[in-house]
């Protein structure tokens, strides 16, 4: 995250002093109201640091949000970069090293491959692929891609009597990480957590790790559905871009956990909804429908 937004600056630097007449158009451009903002946000590119706590607003403001022509998430564009150059770093030196200091061939060419193979994992990490959403009333999908861990009731102070229909996906580095959302409805409320980086496969990270709440009250229903997102070992940036009161679709990208977690979804206990996975079932974000609701 520093990286990224010390990058931000630069960028926004580099446009002022090169690009004045960019700068002004885009704050033309600019919508919306942020009062006193602490933001320095010059265009969309911007607001995929601020976008859920800033007022601001650009008309292709979902640049950032989407994959372009190439199926990968923009917000992974940063480190594909550093990846590639160290891996550009790895081989120009294992070909040094093999030329002029005479490495063993199997050294040189070990590097190289290592170099490469950590470059391609992270643009297959970044990947983002387009969906077909289930458009059948009554039904919930997967927040995210991977494998069932849990399925079960738990104690949740924040839903009726106290509890909740939880399931838990575990999304290992070649999982898709980007988070959709389950249902249409509106976005209620928001939380972070700090907290630790323990492995998202132990039922204790549900307490101890950093993770990001959105409770998204659905619209057949009204009823308060819960997005988890939490970091697991390797990763270290949960991103949620949704704003307070904001309309969503189902299947809609709302975010992602960089490099390894866990995303768990919450209902009411109250007979509602009954699951359609069991645990080890792999599912797949936007697609695959997790929750059904009862027939009355």
């Amino acid at each position: 995250m520093a990286l990224e937004l010390a990058w931000g600056r630069i960028r926004r630097a580099g446009l002022r002093l090169l690009r004045p007449g960019y700068v002004a158009y885009m704050q033309q451009r600019r919508r919306g109201s942020c009062p006193d903002c602490p933001h320095d946000v010059v265009d969309y590119r911007d607001l995929k640091y601020y976008r859920n706590v800033c007022g601001y607003e650009f008309g292709e403001e979902d640049g950032y949000t989407r994959p372009g022509w190439l199926p990968l998430a923009p917000l992974g564009h940063a480190e594909i970069l550093v990846a590639g150059l160290i891996a550009v770093a790895v081989i120009g030196l294992s070909l040094v090293g093999w030329q002029w200091w005479h490495w063993p061939d199997w050294l040189a060419v070990s590097l190289s491959i290592v170099a490469a193979l950590g470059w391609c994992q992270t643009l297959y990490f970044f990947r983002d692929p387009e969906r077909d959403i289930p458009q059948e009333p009554g039904v919930l999908v997967s927040p995210a891609d991977g494998r069932v861990t849990h399925v079960e009731i738990v104690n949740d102070a924040g839903f009726p009597e106290g509890r909740a229909l939880r399931i838990s996906i575990f999304l290992s580095i070649f999982d898709v990480h980007i988070n959709r959302s389950p249902c249409a409805g509106r976005v209620v409320a928001r939380r972070y957590f700090p907290g630790r980086f323990g492995n998202a496969l132990r039922e204790s990270v549900v307490g101890e790790n950093e993770q990001f709440w959105t409770d998204i009250l659905e619209t057949e229903t009204g009823q308060l559905v819960r997005i988890k997102q939490i970091a697991g070992a390797i990763a270290r940036r949960i991103v949620c871009w949704l704003r307070a009161e904001e309309m969503v679709q189902r299947g809609q990208r709302i975010g992602l956990i960089k490099f390894g977690s866990r995303t768990d979804l919450l209902v009411p206990a109250d007979g509602t909804w009954e699951p359609c996975v069991q645990v080890g079932q792999r599912v797949y974000g936007g697609s695959s429908i997790v929750f059904r609701r009862r027939q009355p």
